[in-house]
């Protein structure tokens, strides 16, 4: 505790009144964000003589300074603590870190309406059903619904550009209303049954396909009848698989557990009347915080997230009580404006749930940890192959362009847990001679480390692949290296045959080779971070090679600007349907004038 922060004097000037407290450490960071009803109360009770619990002890030590904002309610002030949690991200406070947006399921506003994945803002016109718990549950209902439904769910631009049908009609999973294989309004139908299977209404959809069903066999059409009884046979069965006992239409059912150190929440989500998937969380949490404590900081982090509301339901079904649970009650019903509750149980229905969410949850703590043992043991295999103490971080660069164009580098780190996303980093190499693999490796070398001054973010091995001579622009960089920490440099050569398993590393500038075995767990870890690096460079640079040809043919054309160019690739449904218009095509296109159509036209066609 700075000796410049007088707890008592600053105790002196608090208010009674509900706010949030921001505490800040020597290098005025925040690290550590609370709300209180009493903003005097809870603040005192930090700086008692015998204070129980290990990590407050361990908090109070590095403050330095108190930030207060006060609040008119505590509910207020549960809303402002979470923002502010989510902008500072302390290190005492338990986080959520998963803070991507929920996805939903989106039918489009066309002609011929598309079912598609939707995460992030909704702007597109269309009708959206969600939001499901995780990416994954919205893959298997549009898997499912493919089968039952002959929806469209290409891109825009692929369907604009077909002339015959695609491989999804010839598979019964598209009615192909692209090149006019089905009626606009039988489309229409079906597009009808999955927004209402979406809806909750699937028994409306059967009694519907019933009707049709005898409709057809009524007029001889047997092939229709028993296409639609194969639809409904479908249906049915994803019924079943989904279907709840109970009547429990909209409810939240949070599992717990915590072992070893690691704590995990499961949860699974029901809206009418089924199971519409799960997802587990396993929240940062500072030593020696309690159970309440992370149950708390989860509801609240999750279900307060601005621009997520849209998925709280009517009823929470927690594995235990906390501190917490009156205010978040308030807060969550003031914010989706219907009353929810938060409930605790020990027998019934929902305690059949609960117990199945807490299964999963310590499922998914046994199956992270066996996970983890593994890399654990990968890492201590490649500390004793390569001599080396300890490894807690490693970085591997790779290049990637085609003849020489777009060449884009790539940087994947990998920690103690294993691939580190966030840290990934792609440089678009410039002012090198195309194809010189060599030059694009100093590029990014420097680029990575050139402006370096954080120790922390220094690895401890870098590997690069390729041979000696990419392997020797490393050496070149680092030989004027002016920090304390110097990378262990591994060049990554492939054997003769370029099969998994021969490859070769050099190290000390290419002068001494190991040779590890095929069945070696540390060459295993070398060629899961060596195959990321590859994965992440060459997806870089198809996205800047498709860029690039997108932009660099219309912005050859005169007079034709930055929005034509938008407004044709928005109208024809991309650059592919850009090239394969007419010129009468082309002059539909707003701001698009006959003679510009014509020019655009012969531009085009005479450079391919």
């Amino acid at each position: 505790m700075s000796s410049n922060f007088i707890p008592a004097e600053f105790l002196k000037t608090l208010s009674s009144e509900p706010g949030v407290y921001r505490m800040l450490d020597s290098d005025q960071q925040v690290i550590y964000v609370g709300k209180a009803k009493n903003l005097k109360k809870r603040v005192s009770s930090y700086f008692r003589a015998n204070i129980p619990e290990s990590k407050t002890r361990a908090l109070v030590k590095n403050i330095t300074n108190i930030e207060i904002t006060l609040t008119n309610t505590e509910t207020e002030a549960l809303l402002l603590e979470n923002n502010l949690i989510k902008q500072y991200m302390p290190r005492y406070n338990i986080l959520l870190r998963d803070d991507k947006s929920y996805p939903y399921i989106l039918v489009t506003d066309h002609k011929h309406p598309r079912i598609a994945f939707h995460r992030g803002a909704r702007k597109q016109k269309g009708d959206y059903f969600g939001p499901f718990p995780s990416s994954g549950a919205v893959s298997e209902s549009l898997r499912l619904m493919q089968k039952i439904f002959p929806v469209r769910q290409c891109e825009d631009a692929y369907y604009r550009a077909r002339s015959r049908p695609c491989l999804q009609y010839q598979l019964k999973r598209c009615s192909a209303p692209c090149v006019n294989k089905v009626s606009d309004s039988d489309y229409q139908q079906e597009v009808n049954f999955v927004k209402l299977f979406l809806s909750g209404k699937s028994s409306q959809v059967i009694a519907a396909l019933v009707e049709k069903m005898e409709l057809a066999s009524g007029e001889l059409n047997f092939e229709l009848a028993a296409k639609i009884r194969d639809q409904i046979l479908l249906l049915r069965k994803m019924q079943e698989q989904q279907s709840v006992s109970g009547n429990f239409a909209e409810m939240d059912v949070i599992g717990f557990q915590s072992l070893n150190g690691l704590t995990a929440i499961h949860l699974l989500m029901i809206r009418d009347h089924k199971i519409l998937g799960s997802n587990t969380f396993y929240p940062k949490i500072p030593k020696n915080s309690e159970h309440t404590e992370v149950l708390s900081s989860f509801l609240a982090q999750y279900y307060l997230s601005v621009g997520r509301t849209s998925r709280i339901p009517k009823e929470l079904v927690l594995p235990f009580t906390c501190d917490e649970v009156s205010v978040l009650s308030e807060a969550l019903t003031q914010i989706a404006e219907k009353k929810v509750e938060l409930k605790v149980v020990q027998r019934g229905e929902r305690a059949k749930y609960l117990e199945l969410a807490n299964k999963n949850a310590l499922n998914s703590i046994i199956t992270k940890q066996s996970a983890q043992d593994s890399i654990n043991k990968r890492f201590a295999a490649l500390k004793h192959a390569l001599n080396l103490d300890d490894i807690q971080r490693m970085e591997c660069f790779d290049i990637s362009h085609t003849m020489g164009e777009n060449t884009v580098a790539s940087c994947v780190v990998f920690d103690s847990q294993g691939p580190n996303k966030k840290e990934y980093r792609r440089f678009n190499v410039e002012g090198i001679t195309g194809g010189d693999d060599y030059a694009a490796m100093a590029f990014a070398l420097k680029k990575r480390y050139g402006k370096m001054t954080d120790i922390n973010k220094v690895p401890d091995v870098i590997f690069i692949d390729g041979g000696k001579g990419q392997l020797s622009q490393a050496e070149q960089f680092f030989a004027n290296w002016t920090l304390d920490k110097l990378p262990l440099l591994v060049g990554v050569a492939k054997g003769v045959s370029r099969k998994a398993g021969l490859e070769t590393l050099l190290v000390d500038a290419g002068r001494k080779t190991i040779n590890l075995s095929a069945d070696s767990i540390a060459l295993h870890l070398i060629q899961h971070i060596r195959d990321e690096s590859h994965r992440f460079a060459i997806a870089g640079h198809r996205n800047k090679r498709q860029k690039q040809r997108t932009q660099s043919l219309l912005e050859e054309i005169p007079g034709v600007g930055q929005k034509r160019r938008q407004a044709m690739l928005k109208y024809l449904g991309g650059m592919q349907g850009v090239l394969d218009a007419s010129a009468k095509q082309l002059e539909k296109v707003p701001g698009v004038s006959v003679e510009l159509a014509e020019k655009i036209f012969n531009h085009l066609h005479d450079k391919s």
